[in-house]
């Protein structure tokens, strides 16, 4: 039995060394920042898009703050996080990093100083970018972002999920360390566009779903996802949508925020579309939209043609109005805009092609109704007023109902309840 109890200790010993090891790194030493003039005009101009096609400012600014100054919060099932400074401030910002350092940072989700990033940072996404494009990335933040002194907020992740060590563990289980390898069965745009969607974009990390402890399923790679109190939905053939995505559906939405057959960007897709994609050029767009074309299943009927959308239209005959409440705030609070004939009009969405009227939860659509769309978001200009002070959760509920029941679906369980805990939820405010 001594024998047997030594040799389990020696075991437990050897992996606890060899996970120290594994989970151990040096410090990179801090330099002084570089002179602006020391990259390229190019370099900066890339890394600037590639900057904007990351989100980098979006995840890195919270609202009324800095840019890239950090301290974003986000809501996770294992408490808040808030994001980092990641202005070249000396003291608070990343200033004093090299271009080692960065990188590292970027392929391993490893700080300068040798401490695990937590995996909010899609380390494992930045790690499908070429090196080329990490440093162009590094030569604009470093050359063109002002710098800021603001601390970073301290996050809200109990112990012991808040010990930076231990995060190796969760990378030694789930992190997808893989370069970027084309795939030569498919076309260089079909390529480019998986370049794009797999690394700098990180698509997937949030459409794609998460096991218990928050590593991505790849197995079921873009098929929807909760994800800032909004589900982001299937992106492969597996959508709910009754329409079914073509690659010019994906253009057109991914370039002007918008699809007439499917809906509009709400909550935190409208600044990837605006203030993230937008900086990329019309070809790399549709490299994007022809990757997840394929993945949606290279769809390429006429929707205008498809009984869906003839349903679609005459869903909008509305029933009785002295017996029926939910039509009746249909009528009154959403037809005059959300009403088309025969042929659709773009910014008049017809609810029952919507999205998040088909997807197997209320949330989009509770949220959309709470808060409605901002000038900056959906089609840039296209202003839905919000009814989140004006309809009690009676109205939404019965709203809702309708709006699903129109669009032959199942009722959603529990609706009322769910409609209660979405206003109660915290705002998504970018």
């Amino acid at each position: 039995m001594k024998r047997g109890l030594y040799s389990v200790l020696i075991a437990v010993v050897v992996v606890l060394v060899g996970f120290g090891v594994y989970a151990w790194h040096p410090s990179i030493a801090p330099i002084t920042p570089p002179a602006k003039d020391q990259f390229s005009s190019d370099m900066i101009a890339k890394g600037k898009v590639l900057a904007a096609a990351g989100y980098c400012s979006t995840c890195h600014t919270a609202p009324g703050g800095k840019p890239f100054a950090g301290n974003y919060e986000m809501h996770s099932d294992f408490g808040t996080i808030y994001s980092s400074n990641i202005t070249p401030d000396q003291a608070t910002g990343i200033g004093n990093w090299s271009e080692e350092a960065f990188i590292r940072a970027m392929r391993t989700g490893v700080s300068r100083d040798g401490s695990h990033l937590l995996p909010a940072f899609p380390f494992e996404h930045f790690n499908k970018m070429s090196d080329d494009d990490i440093k162009a990335v590094y030569a604009y933040i470093m050359s063109s972002v002002a710098p800021v002194q603001q601390t970073k907020k301290e996050n809200g992740i109990p112990f012991p999920l808040n010990i930076r060590f231990l995060q190796a563990g969760w990378k030694m289980l789930f992190a997808d360390t893989s370069d970027f390898k084309p795939n030569s069965d498919k076309s260089a745009e079909w390529n480019r566009g998986a370049y794009l969607a797999e690394g700098i974009a990180h698509c997937g990390a949030c459409h794609t779903p998460r096991n218990a402890l928050g590593g991505e399923k790849r197995d079921q790679m873009y098929s929807g996802a909760a994800i800032d109190g909004w589900i982001a939905p299937s992106l492969t053939a597996s959508s709910t949508s009754p329409l079914k995505w073509r690659e010019q559906d994906f253009f057109e939405y991914l370039s002007t925020g918008n699809s007439p057959f499917h809906g509009s960007a709400g909550g935190p897709m409208a600044p990837v579309v605006h203030d993230g994609l937008a900086a990329l050029s019309k070809d790399d767009i549709k490299a994007i939209a022809t990757y997840f074309a394929d993945k949606a299943g290279n769809v390429s009927e006429d929707p205008a043609q498809s009984p869906a959308l003839t349903k679609a239209v005459a869903a909008q005959k509305l029933p009785d109005l002295r017996t029926h409440q939910g039509a009746r705030l249909y009528a009154a609070s959403c037809q005059s805009c959300h009403y088309s004939k025969q042929k659709l009009v773009k910014g008049r969405p017809l609810l029952a092609l919507g999205s998040a009227v088909h997807l197997q939860d209320p949330t989009n659509l509770i949220n959309v109704i709470l808060d409605g769309f901002r000038a900056n978001q959906g089609i840039k200009g296209v202003v839905m007023p919000a009814f989140r002070d004006a309809l009690s959760d009676e109205d939404i509920t019965a709203l809702a109902a309708y709006l699903r029941q129109a669009a032959g679906e199942q009722p959603w369980p529990n609706l009322k309840q769910r409609v209660g805990e979405i206003r109660r939820q915290p705002r998504f405010e970018q």
